[in-house]
This record gives C-alpha cells, sequence and structure tokens, in this order.
C-alpha cells in the first residue's frame, strides 16, 4: 500500500466536491472561537474530534453548522480556505471546484461579501503559492425556501464573475430538487454552471429531477442512480459527471461498510465517476484518504486510479485548452511511474 500511496499522492487531480466549511479541523475551530470570543460546547480540541462521531447525515449537519459559527471574519474564511488549500495541494490536488453556503453565514448576520472575499483572497494565495487553480460553486441549503435561494443569488450579483455555478446541498430526504426549479433556470440564465446533491440519502427519484428539471451540468454524489438500470445507461451515456465521496458515504452510513462501496461498479458500468472528500475535517479523511480507502476495499488497480483522476479533469468547470494540459501532465506522471 505504501507504494500505492505515493503513486496516489503524487498523481494530478482535480476535487470536485469539497465544502469549505467541511474542512473546518477541531484545531482551527477552536482557535478561532478563542480569536473571536465566541463560546463553543467543546473544551478542547479532543472534544471537538469525539463531537465529529455520527452516523446519519442531520446529525453531522447539526456539528457542521454549530461549527460554523466560529467564521466571523473576513481572515477567518481565508485562513478556512487556506488551509484545505495547503492540504489539497500536498495531495496531489492542482484543481479545486469548492462548495460554499453563504446562507449558513448570512442567515447569522455575516456578510456576504466577508465570506466571499475571505474565500477569494485564499484562493489567489493558494494558485500564488501552490500552483493549485479553483472555482467557487454557490450552494443553496436545501432545508430553506426557494424564496431564501433567491435572496442568496441576489445577494451574489456583485460576484457572480467568480462565481462558476450553484449548487443544492444540506438534508436531502424530504427536499427534492423540484422545489428550486424557478431559482436554477435563473442561474443558468445568468450562465452559471448547474450541480446538485441527489441520489445519496434520496432516491433515484431526485436524480431524474436534478437532470429534467434542474437540468444539471453535473451530479453530486449520485451512488443510488445505480438502482435504476435506465438511468444509469443513460448517465454514461451522456458522460454525465458524478462526484463520488467514498469515506463521507461510510460515516454517514449510506454503505454500511467500504466493501460495499459501488466505486468499481460505476467505473465498470460507463460512468464518469470522480472521488473526493466532501467534508474532510468530519468525514475521516481528504482525497488521498478516499482514493486509498475505496482502492484497498474494491481492489482498484493503479488503471482504475488513473481514470478516477482523469475523470477529474474531464468533469471540472475549466476550459478545453486547461483540461487538455492537465490531462497530458497526468499521463507524464503515469508514463514517468509505470
Amino acid at each position: 500500500m505504501t507504494d500505492l500511496t505515493s503513486f496516489v499522492r503524487g498523481l494530478p487531480k482535480a476535487e470536485l466536491h469539497l465544502h469549505i466549511e467541511g474542512s473546518l479541523e477541531p484545531e482551527l475551530m477552536v482557535r478561532l472561537a478563542e480569536r473571536n470570543g465566541v463560546s463553543i460546547p467543546f473544551g478542547s480540541v479532543e472534544e471537538v474530534r469525539a463531537a465529529y462521531s455520527f452516523t446519519k447525515l442531520q446529525d453531522f449537519l447539526d456539528i457542521y453548522y454549530q461549527g460554523a459559527n466560529v467564521l466571523r471574519e473576513q481572515r477567518d474564511f481565508h485562513d478556512l480556505a487556506a488551509a484545505y488549500f495547503d492540504r489539497a495541494a500536498a495531495d496531489g490536488v492542482v484543481h479545486a471546484e469548492i462548495f460554499f453556503d453563504p446562507q449558513t453565514h448570512t442567515d447569522r448576520g455575516i456578510r456576504f461579501a466577508t465570506v466571499i472575499e475571505g474565500l477569494l483572497s485564499a484562493m489567489a494565495e493558494a494558485e500564488d503559492k501552490h500552483g493549485l487553480t479553483s472555482k467557487l460553486i454557490l450552494c443553496f441549503l436545501r432545508h430553506l425556501d426557494e424564496d431564501a435561494a433567491f435572496a442568496t443569488l441576489e445577494a451574489a450579483e456583485p460576484w457572480l464573475d467568480r462565481i462558476a455555478g450553484v449548487g443544492l446541498d444540506s438534508s436531502e430526504v424530504g427536499h427534492p430538487p423540484e422545489k428550486f426549479a424557478r431559482v436554477f433556470a435563473k442561474a443558468r440564465d445568468k450562465g452559471l454552471k448547474i450541480v446538485a446533491h441527489a441520489g445519496e440519502e434520496g432516491p433515484p427519484e431526485y436524480v431524474h429531477q436534478a437532470l429534467e428539471i434542474l437540468k444539471i451540468d453535473r451530479l453530486d454524489h449520485g451512488n443510488r442512480s445505480l438502482e435504476d438500470p435506465v438511468l444509469t445507461a443513460h448517465l454514461a451515456r451522456t458522460g454525465m459527471t458524478l462526484t463520488v465521496c467514498p469515506l463521507s458515504n461510510l460515516k454517514l452510513c449510506v454503505i454500511d461498510d467500504m466493501t460495499q462501496h459501488p466505486i468499481d461498479r460505476m467505473l465498470r458500468t460507463g460512468l464518469r465517476a470522480t472521488i473526493n472528500s466532501d467534508d474532510p475535517a468530519y468525514f475521516g479523511g481528504y482525497v488521498v484518504d478516499n482514493y486509498l480507502a475505496a482502492a484497498e476495499a474494491r481492489g482498484l488497480d493503479r488503471d482504475d486510479i488513473v481514470t478516477l483522476a482523469r475523470n477529474s479533469f474531464l468533469g471540472s468547470f475549466l476550459d478545453d485548452e486547461t483540461v487538455a494540459a492537465h490531462c497530458a501532465r497526468l499521463d507524464a506522471y503515469v508514463a514517468a511511474n509505470a
């Protein structure tokens, strides 16, 4: 596994499913709480880490929103993103398309500008420091109503030239994609790419809605699509990218054991699957950890791993010339490490 670890870590790759708020490590949470004078119900880093033990999505979301409360100033958002980019660069990530949840912050009185300017400054720093490029995807919280999503899209207007797309996250069950049909149509009219979480805990029908109603450009998670052979064939035939998150699936009990993960089946059926870390501080692993966990549990070989990395570039929102350059770099790395 050591040789494979080195190979995977050095492999150029993109990360397409990363919630920046979900990269808040316990150490940074405690440090920001102290810096901002915010009271948190934990006496130590160890207590925070212990609280990161949960078995379903809602339990995770409860602590996720609690942790986000320490993010108050522009430099907090900068420090949060900078810490992620440092870790991602060490894992061979050369491009990241990161989700952010402005409603998590604006609903508690934090200005939209505070959030996005902090993130943008860290993105610029990461490109200078690591050569790591990145894009922002604004996510609407699906447990809130569509009017709140419209208000968020309006608040984002001054920064739309620096936002690549919009997404849909938070509690999936009971909040189908069709609930947000109008706001996604408006976002698309503004030239934004469209992604959505569907088929993680929700049924295949949610994936159908994401495709047919929201008209997504990329599918986040999508595991339960495999329950519908016709849907699976459609996803494969159209080259729809799935941003799969193995350790997240395990942590949230989408699967009971990593040996049950469908990543190899996805590749066999022709799906353009990618591997990502989702909320790595909470789910116990960054992108290399996810590659290795899936490889060990499902017997993925080097060719599978290279395919997953190549898919991450093909499924990105980069232009064709840049994708081609990344794929050439990937091929050169593989040839040098044959």
